[in-house]
């Protein structure tokens, strides 16, 4: 299993960026994903998750009304769409899958077993 993030980059407080994690090495669509960010110094937090068949999401409050997490099981791939973007949303993005399919893990780290090499998102004010 190999998850590959992109997207991130540097905007100013307000903009948008949508990030992308492409899987391979399995069937995806039998899979949920997550999003989860770390700044500097600290944590590892969750931002959001998606069931494998995409019908049901969950967000942690920081990213509600402003984060969309979606998925193309056609590509082998889930989105984190950022709006409105916080100078504190700034970290390194990683997505994550469960090893189990049809496991709808939730909001911890240790509930994922695969990661991806992460992004890095700079919001400026």
């Amino acid at each position: 299993v190999q998850l590959v993030e992109s997207g991130g980059g540097s905007v100013q407080a307000g903009g948008s960026l949508r990030l992308s994690c492409a899987d391979s090495g399995r069937t995806f669509s039998s899979y949920a994903m997550a999003w989860f960010r770390q700044a500097p110094g600290e944590e590892r937090e969750f931002v959001a998750r998606i069931r494998w068949d995409g019908y049901e999401t969950f967000y942690a409050d920081s990213a509600k009304g402003r984060f969309t997490i979606s998925r193309d099981n056609a590509k082998n791939t889930v989105y984190l769409q950022m709006n409105k973007l916080k100078p504190e949303d700034t970290a390194v993005y990683y997505c994550a899958a469960p090893q189990r399919p049809g496991v709808f893990a939730g909001t911890y780290s240790a509930e994922y077993d695969y990661w991806g090499q992460g992004t890095q998102v700079t919001v400026s004010s």
